[in-house]
């Protein structure tokens, strides 16, 4: 009888033993279920931080790339992103870390917001000066293009001007000459019968010329082509020489005007043969040429 209660309260014993053993396994098995469903679950949230930082990454990288000129605050704010996402993907993953990166994924965010709207507003600008610039510059260039106009303009019309101001011959005749004892002059052709030679011209009316003192030289070439008379020398501002035998001075009053000069004998006669006379500005421009023959 004995026996039998005694065996009886083993079995009671290794039931509750068993029922106990049966609790910790399931407990067990919860815990570690609990366990594998919080590791999914914040690894999956540790992803989506990371996935989220790799966007807003990507976001300041296009915004780099689009910005005209490197923006100094976009390039640092996209390498803290940068460090951020090194600093979670080698985290322990935790829930109050994971709650504290993807708080300031929002703070990033609202950062880059700020920063985008800025280098916008920036863009704008330097588009604006830009365009102001190539305006300018545009402008400049038409101003440029004017003002080379008008100074080709100009040149011309001072060289019209100065042309068109610049005296000619309407009349040029040369004689030679004997002069009798009652000192009446008569022409000659005969080289020993010929005591001077007479150069006259007529300046033509020119209304724009400069009134005042002018002097054209008179060049008189010999049949061996020297020059008579006492040879002076005239080199103009451009660098042209000539070699005259006289200058003549006048007054010019912007009408038609005569002028006579004579050119005297030379020591001995007069040669034979051709002569050829020519009258200069004070430019040494070519006025006027004149040819005659002694006999």
């Amino acid at each position: 009888m004995t026996e039998t209660k005694s065996n009886n309260g083993l079995k009671v014993i290794a039931g509750l033993l068993g029922v106990i053993l049966l609790g910790v396994i399931i407990y067990t098995v919860s815990l570690y279920q609990d366990k594998q469903k919080n590791t999914a679950l914040l690894t999956k949230e540790k992803e989506l931080v990371v996935e989220d930082l790799t966007s807003l990454k990507s976001e300041y990288d296009k915004a780099i790339l689009e910005s005209n000129a490197t923006n100094e605050e976009l390039v640092s704010a996209r390498d803290n992103i940068a460090k951020y996402i090194d600093s979670v993907k080698t985290m322990k993953s935790d829930i109050a870390s994971l709650y504290r990166y993807r708080k300031q994924v929002g703070i990033l965010t609202k950062e880059r917001e700020q920063l985008i709207r800025k280098v916008d507003s920036l863009t704008r600008s330097n588009t604006f000066l830009a365009m102001q610039r190539d305006s300018t510059y545009v402008e400049l260039e038409k101003q440029t293009v004017f003002n080379d106009s008008l100074v080709v303009q100009n040149t011309q019309l001072a060289d019209v001007v100065s042309k068109g101001s610049a005296l000619n011959l309407s009349k040029f005749s040369v004689d030679a000459v004997k002069e009798r004892t009652s000192g009446k002059l008569v022409s000659t052709s005969r080289a020993k019968a010929t005591d001077k030679l007479k150069v006259c011209f007529t300046v033509a009316d020119n209304v724009i010329a400069q009134a005042g003192d002018r002097q054209f030289f008179i060049e008189v070439l010999d049949p061996q082509g020297n020059v008579l008379g006492e040879s002076f020398s005239k080199t103009s501002d451009s660098g042209a020489s000539v070699t005259y035998s006289k200058g003549t001075e006048f007054y010019y009053e912007n009408r038609s005007l005569d002028v006579c000069d004579f050119i005297n004998k030379p020591a001995s006669e007069f040669q034979k043969g051709n002569y050829m006379v020519n009258v200069y500005d004070n430019n040494l421009k070519l006025l006027g040429t004149s040819k005659f023959q002694l006999k």
